[in-house]
C-alpha cells in the first residue's frame, strides 16, 4: 500500500513546482522532501521526478499519480472533519453544494428545517457553480446535468426538476405581445450574456440556439442572472435565462417562455452513496423536493 505521507509530498512538489517551495508549504526541510520522494519512487518502482538543471520536473507518471490521488485526499479531509465532530461532541456534519439560483430559491427553507430537526448537525454550504464533478468531496450537491456526463459511481442521483428558459425583454417590445417567443426570432437581437463561459446552463442555451441555426450575439457579457436583468431596462438587448433564476423583475420588464425549441436544464441532486441512508441526508432530499414543488409555477 502506498504511503499517504509520501503521496502528499509528491502532490506538493507537483503543485509548487520545486522541492524548496514544497518544503516551505509542508514545513519540511528540502532534504526531507527529497528523501520522501526517493522512498516513494522505490515504493512504486516509477521515476516520478527528473532533475532539470538546479531544479526538478515531475515526469508524466509523477503528474498522473499526483492527479489520481486527489480523490483519496478529499476522502481523508472528510474523515478528518468527521473525527473533529466526534471529538467535539457533535453528531456529525453535512456538506451541501448548490448553484446560485437553486441556493436562493430552495436552500433557506431547507437549512431552516435541518437546523431545527438536527440541532447538533454542522452544515457546510458551498457554492459549486464551477464544479465539474457532480459531487466532488460533498455529501450532497444540487447541480445542473451536463450532456453525455455519467454520474460518479460513488453517488446516487435524484432528479429534481426540468427548468425551462424564458426571455426577459421590455414591456413595450413587440415580442412581449406574444404568449411565447420562438427561439429563432431572437437570432438577430443583441443578447446580454448572464452565465459562466463554460457553465452547464449556458451549454443548454447554446445547444438550443444551434438547433435553429444561430449563435447568440452578445452585446454585453455578465456572469450572473441578477446583474444581467437590469441591463435589459436600458434597451441594449434581451437576456435569456432559466425560469428559476427569474425572480421579481424591475418595472418595465416582462418575460415570455422560449419555444421551438424550449431550452431546458435538468436539475438533480447527487448524494454520496456512503451517506445516502443517513437521516439528515434523506431529510435533505425530501426538503429539496418539497422546495421544488413550492417554487414551481401553478399550471
Amino acid at each position: 500500500m502506498l504511503d499517504v505521507g509520501r503521496l502528499r509530498v509528491l502532490r506538493a512538489v507537483v503543485a509548487k513546482g520545486s522541492i524548496r517551495a514544497a518544503a516551505a508549504a509542508l514545513d519540511y526541510t528540502p532534504s526531507a522532501v527529497s528523501q520522501q520522494l526517493a522512498a516513494l519512487q522505490r515504493e512504486t518502482g516509477l521515476r516520478l521526478i527528473d532533475r532539470v538543471g538546479r531544479g526538478v520536473e515531475p515526469t508524466a507518471a509523477g503528474r498522473a499519480l499526483a492527479a489520481e490521488s486527489e480523490a483519496l485526499f478529499q476522502e481523508l479531509s472528510r474523515l478528518d472533519g468527521l473525527t473533529r465532530d466526534l471529538r467535539e461532541g457533535r453528531t456529525g456534519s453535512l456538506s451541501i453544494g448548490y448553484f446560485a439560483s437553486a441556493g436562493a430559491a430552495w436552500l433557506p427553507e431547507v437549512v431552516t428545517v435541518l437546523r431545527r430537526e438536527f440541532p447538533e448537525l454542522r452544515l457546510d454550504l458551498r457554492w459549486t457553480e464551477v464544479l465539474d464533478d457532480p459531487l466532488g468531496d460533498l455529501d450532497v450537491n444540487v447541480f445542473v446535468e451536463r450532456r453525455d456526463t455519467q454520474p460518479p459511481t460513488a453517488a446516487v442521483v435524484h432528479p429534481l426538476v426540468d427548468d425551462s428558459y424564458v426571455v426577459v425583454l421590455q414591456e413595450d417590445d413587440p415580442l412581449a405581445m406574444r404568449g411565447d417567443v420562438p427561439l429563432a426570432e431572437l437570432a438577430d437581437r443583441p443578447w446580454i450574456d448572464n452565465d459562466l463561459d463554460h457553465g452547464a446552463c449556458r451549454e443548454v442555451l447554446l445547444v438550443a440556439c444551434a438547433e435553429v441555426g444561430f449563435s447568440p450575439r452578445f452585446s454585453v457579457e455578465m456572469h450572473d442572472y441578477r446583474t444581467a436583468i437590469p441591463f435589459v431596462t436600458s434597451g441594449i438587448g434581451i437576456t435569456v435565462l432559466p425560469r428559476l433564476a427569474l425572480g421579481e423583475l424591475p418595472a418595465g420588464l416582462t418575460s415570455r417562455p422560449v419555444v421551438s425549441p424550449t431550452p431546458v436544464r435538468h436539475i438533480s441532486v447527487a448524494v454520496r452513496r456512503a451517506v445516502a441512508d443517513h437521516a439528515a441526508v434523506v431529510r435533505t432530499v425530501e426538503l429539496l423536493r418539497a422546495a421544488v414543488r413550492a417554487s414551481s409555477p401553478t399550471p
